[in-house]
């Protein structure tokens, strides 16, 4: 497709276009003025279940429709867009080349990918950001990010189909930190833990001020609470995600609903403490002084409250539209306030300029 994964310079006023498990979600934001943004359209089709399995699109014309439905109810007249990829099929590693220059950097970088990939490197898209020298400056630290190509083509193959086109195809971890530093604002030596919790890929992604230092991706997110519900106490799909979302309350069941909960929040937990783990370990930086969570699973019932004290951490809900204004049809829709974390990767694609990573 000759599609970029990472770090392509976009069009201005990209559509973010995020499809995930269990819905489509797309953002359009304006930039008014150096760092002032305002949200112009926003929407949320859920996919019928089974529609993407493991990461993979099994039936398309429900994400087509979905794209449409969306672009024509909120009145979407840019067709070049932007989305992302996360799970297996993706690699992204930060690393230290024996080189210096951007000439032995490009040549370098096939060789620096078939020691870190599962895969052909044949059968991927390689991109790679040059982060600057190391403090001995004699190398050079860059990011490399390696993506099958099929999954690639997947993605924006749907896209083209809705009628619209794929300028950009990112990584949802690059896409929440994105969103993260337009409406934070860190400061150079704050570390974060960024958690994107959607239906079925967890995004772990830990960022010291604006810099990237690390990200993993882990198959673990909504569905988990869904199917052990469903399992359990033989609710249906649609009974499981309104107990997980805390909307629907059966008093009788009320009790052990929590306790499955909490025994999917502690498997979740654990995947999240070893990745802490191995950041601390294979890193020079320090610890990590606050969570913030995002995506759908995010507001489980009780997942936030169980996270905080499990990692005695500071956690918070994401807010991709906390320094980003909105106008009247989009705080209409209710999605501004109600359902805000869900959109982090929509609107941290639809927030990309020329000079992001």
């Amino acid at each position: 497709m000759g599609l970029s994964v990472l770090f392509r310079r976009k069009a201005e006023n990209l559509v973010g276009v995020d499809i995930g498990s269990s819905a489509v979600k797309i953002a359009q934001v304006k930039q008014k003025r150096r760092n002032s943004y305002q949200l112009e359209a926003l929407g949320l089709q859920p996919l019928p279940e089974g529609t993407i399995v493991d990461g993979l699109i099994v039936s398309k014309d429900p994400v087509v429709d979905a794209i449409q439905r969306i672009f024509k109810s909120q009145n979407i007249q840019q067709d070049q867009v932007a989305t992302a990829i996360s799970g297996q099929s993706v690699i992204v590693k930060r690393v230290t080349l024996p080189v210096e220059s951007d000439k032995e950097i490009g040549e370098s970088i096939q060789w620096e990918v078939e020691q870190y990939i599962p895969f052909d490197t044949s059968q991927v898209n390689l991109d790679y950001h040059t982060l600057g020298p190391t403090s001995e400056g004699n190398q050079t630290e860059v990011i490399l990010v390696a993506a099958r190509r099929d999954k690639i083509e997947d993605q924006a193959g749907v896209i083209s189909m809705a009628g619209k086109t794929p300028m950009v195809v990112d990584v949802d971890a690059f896409a929440i930190q994105n969103v993260y530093e337009v409406n934070y604002q860190p400061e150079p030596e704050t570390v974060v833990a960024l958690l994107n919790i959607g239906a079925s890929v967890l995004n772990v992604g830990i960022v010291r001020g604006t810099e990237f230092v690390f990200t993993r991706d882990i198959g673990i997110g909504g569905y988990q609470y869904t199917e052990a519900l469903r399992k359990e106490l033989g609710f249906s799909y649609e009974e499981a995600e309104k107990y997980k979302r805390g909307e629907v309350f059966l008093d009788e069941l009320k009790e052990t609903a929590g306790t499955i909960v909490q025994s999917v929040s502690e498997i979740l937990a654990l995947e999240v403490q070893k990745t802490f783990d191995y950041f601390r370990s294979t890193t020079r930086y320090e610890n990590i002084q606050r969570i913030y969570i995002s995506g759908g699973a995010s507001q489980t019932e009780g997942l936030r409250a169980y996270l905080e004290e499990t990692f005695q951490l500071p956690v918070e809900f994401l807010d991709p539209f906390k320094h980003i204004g909105a106008d009247e049809s989009a705080l209409a829709s209710g999605l501004f306030n109600e359902r805000a974390t869900d959109f982090a990767v929509a609107v941290g694609l639809a927030l990309r300029a020329p000079k992001d990573r």
